[in-house]
């Protein structure tokens, strides 16, 4: 997996307009989905802008999900979780998720798990794209249907090993399982 790649080629607000399309077409078999970008939520102590909210219902209940993006080129931080867990506390969501161009400290993943947050590193397409070949990659034959960006689900194994799992229009388990559906 190449994940020294250089960030994608966005500008931050594309990026977000991008995470929020990605969950929509992800989750586009749930009750009443509705994502939205830039959204103000009154909090406890204030108003919060977050990046892309997602709201739902399932099981006959409804969820609020806080996604931050973060277009960056060193790895998310322990403190960025941190935040947003705050964030998550504060405005009486349920679950929150940090989409990011970069990798994830292991700080970071290790507070993610404890508290329930996904951590999902987006990367162009073509990443998902293996071959048996030896040598030089190969861009994706038009056949494959590549979509532009994917992302790979961060996460702890039980033995404390750091995994990552594809999740993209086709491949949404990993995002269903974080939100139990």
């Amino acid at each position: 997996m190449p994940w020294n790649e250089d960030p994608i080629e966005l500008i931050p607000k594309q990026f977000e307009y991008e995470v929020k399309a990605i969950l929509e077409k992800a989750n586009a078999n749930l009750k009443e989905f509705e994502a939205k970008h830039l959204e103000k939520l009154q909090g406890a102590e204030g108003v919060y802008e977050i990046d892309v909210t997602a709201r739902f219902e399932a099981l006959g209940a409804e969820y609020l999900t806080l996604i931050e993006c973060k277009h960056q080129r060193n790895p998310i931080k322990r403190e960025v979780v941190q935040i947003l867990y705050d964030k998550i506390r504060a405005t009486g969501a349920h679950k929150g998720m940090i989409f990011a161009t970069t990798t994830f400290q292991r700080g970071a993943i290790e507070y993610a798990s404890a508290h329930g947050i996904a951590l999902v590193r987006i990367m162009e397409g073509k990443t998902s794209y293996e071959t048996k070949a030896f040598g030089i990659s190969t861009e994706p034959p038009p056949w494959a249907n590549i979509p532009p960006y994917v992302g790979y689900f961060t996460s702890l194994t039980n033995e404390g090993n750091i995994q990552h799992t594809l999740v993209s229009v086709r491949y949404s388990d990993a995002l269903n399982d974080f939100l139990g559906l």
